[in-house]
């Protein structure tokens, strides 16, 4: 009996290794890496910086629709299949997004890659759920968001490079996506048929103050990390600077886990969902307060530290005070609070720093994780919620 558990949890390790290509695709690829395209896509197509965030809220749209379907669509193929679909449609769009430069053709495909993002995000997490409920452990859970640094990686060492040439990108990007498609098949395995992974319902009233702090978490945490680049370009930073600052933002997602696992786990109530927000705010206000490279470095590390263990912090506390039954419905209904949020976001904070600068993007993170911190202090006391009769 000494011999299994570790075994058990290794094996439970490496699955939540390879289901973690989904949030590097889904977030890493399909997301995150849009904001190192933002300069030279608004170079090349002459756009506003609120015209670069109506990108980023057509992908939050796309993402919020698809967090309302996820229910219907794991109904109807079962968990696994909703994950590998999700994965092949997203590598498909980014594709797609290298075939136009129609602003109309960019919308959809960066619509499409929502909606298929959010699926991949929910599917995976509640495989990564109840690995980690088998193996008696929250690493699978924190394992799978860290996924998203690899994605924030590969963009970052291979977009900056390319220069002007943002299509070859977009294929770059579609390439990667496919074959994390290919790596992370057999890993989206599940004991549990369709009709049981849809058969509870949303606890969300229960969990109303984590949902509110997840909702401005989500409206502010994309405008950094969307805008990122346009902010590093206004400062003139090279080329070196830029692959440096974004690398360093992925390795930081990566190690993540490490700092995280037993907090996640241990912390009681929104303790560990507040620290976090609290950091990421703190990190975010880093960067204004002057723009030296080694400030925005930092900034952009204790970011990447934080930013993935928010979602990371509101599955486990789904996973501690909601019966089993309820997940996937509940983690559908915070996912699409969050696909709300970032919906609105970027299009607000481009507007915004359309009339000031690009600077406002980096307050608007800082301002709304400050608060998304304060409220979940505020509704720190959770209880299990009881399992229906």
């Amino acid at each position: 009996m000494t011999h299994t558990t570790p075994l058990a949890g290794s094996a439970a390790a490496w699955q939540a290794a390879r289901l973690a290509l989904g949030t590097a695709t889904a977030l890493g690829l399909a997301r995150f890496a849009y904001g190192l395209l933002v300069p030279a896509m608004r170079e090349d197509l002459r756009w506003t910086l609120s015209e670069a965030g109506a990108m980023s809220t057509a992908n939050g749209l796309g993402y919020l629709l698809g967090a309302l379907a996820t229910a219907a669509v794991v109904r109807r193929w079962g968990t696994a299949a909703a994950f590998r679909v999700g994965m092949a449609i997203t590598a498909a769009s980014l594709a797609a997004t290298a075939a136009s430069e129609a602003y109309l053709s960019l919308l959809v495909a960066r619509a499409a890659a929502g909606v298929a993002g959010a699926v991949v995000f929910v599917a995976g997490g509640v495989i990564a759920s109840r690995v980690a409920a088998r193996a008696a452990s929250g690493a699978p859970i924190t394992i799978y968001f860290a996924g998203t640094g690899l994605g924030i990686v590969v963009s970052g060492v291979g977009v900056p490079v390319l220069g002007e040439h943002w299509r070859l990108a977009w294929i770059g990007l579609a390439a990667a996506a496919a074959l994390a498609t290919v790596a992370s098949w057999s890993a989206a395995r599940t004991d549990e048929d369709a009709r049981a992974a849809t058969a509870g319902r949303a606890r969300l009233l229960p969990l109303w103050g984590p949902a509110l702090a997840y909702l401005l978490f989500a409206a502010g945490y994309i405008t950094y990390i969307t805008f990122l680049s346009a902010y590093l370009a206004d400062q003139h930073a090279p080329l070196g600077q830029v692959v440096l600052t974004w690398t360093a933002l992925g390795l930081a997602v990566i190690a993540a886990p490490a700092l995280w696992n037993g907090p996640t786990a241990r912390w009681p109530g929104t303790r560990a969902l507040a620290t976090l927000l609290a950091l990421l705010g703190g990190g975010s206000a880093l960067a204004l307060a002057a723009p030296a490279p080694p400030v925005i470095l930092a900034s952009a590390i204790v970011y990447g530290a934080t930013f993935m263990g928010v979602p990371a912090a509101i599955t486990a506390l789904i996973k501690g005070t909601v019966p089993a039954a309820d997940w996937t419905a509940t983690l559908a209904a915070f996912t699409t609070v969050f696909a709300a949020g970032q919906t609105a976001g970027p299009w607000i904070a481009g507007v915004v720093a359309d009339h000031t600068s690009t600077e406002a993007t980096l307050a608007w993170t800082a301002i709304l994780c400050a608060a998304a911190s304060a409220i979940a202090v505020a509704t720190g006391r959770t209880r299990p919620v009881p399992a229906r009769r």
